[in-house]
């Protein structure tokens, strides 16, 4: 297992599990995707879709996000998901989900709508970006919407999101939508 580590608030320092198969958002993507969000991520609800680790999640609520879903669907990670959680003490303010991100998406237009933050972390160069922006798109109400994926994947066409920004971090792209 990797060990990667909470970059700020208050488990600032602290490790956190990954399993080998997952790639963690680099440090510096983390960073740099939380200077965007600001302290606007305190109180705040929160969609990691594609968690992994969690390790985008854990962040948000390490730095004071109210309640994080995480969305995934390969067990392993959710274990060590879990592990996180307990050891960092944030587990009365998750939900982990075990499923296909894109019909979570598709079933739970209430919780995507209620979102203030949804961070979505594919693996790269999956088409699986396209189909959970597209689902988004259609349910997301006053949501800001990151998206972390290769500088070289096309996004889709959407008709309610719209591109806020985008930053490169080598081979990295992080795209932030408002609706």
């Amino acid at each position: 297992m990797s060990k990667l580590r909470v970059s700020g608030g208050e488990a600032r320092g602290r490790r956190l599990k990954a399993p080998k198969n997952i790639r963690p958002t680099q440090g510096v993507v983390k960073q740099a995707i939380f200077n965007m969000v600001g302290p606007r991520i305190e109180g705040a609800n929160v969609l990691d879709l594609f968690a992994g680790s969690g390790a985008l999640g854990i962040e948000a609520l390490s730095r004071g996000a109210a309640q994080v879903t995480f969305v995934d669907q390969q067990p392993r990670g959710l274990a060590i998901l879990r592990q996180n959680l307990d050891a960092l003490g944030f587990k009365e303010r998750s939900h982990v989900v075990r499923g296909d991100v894109v019909r979570w998406i598709e079933a739970s237009p209430d919780q995507v709508g209620s979102a203030d933050f949804i961070f979505l972390d594919p693996p790269y160069e999956d088409v699986v970006l396209d189909r959970a922006l597209r689902a988004l798109d259609r349910e997301v109400a006053a949501t800001t919407v990151l998206a972390e994926h290769s500088r070289r994947q096309e996004l889709p066409a959407l008709s309610r999101m719209q591109v806020d920004r985008q930053r490169r971090y080598g081979d990295t792209m992080v795209t932030v939508f408002h609706t």
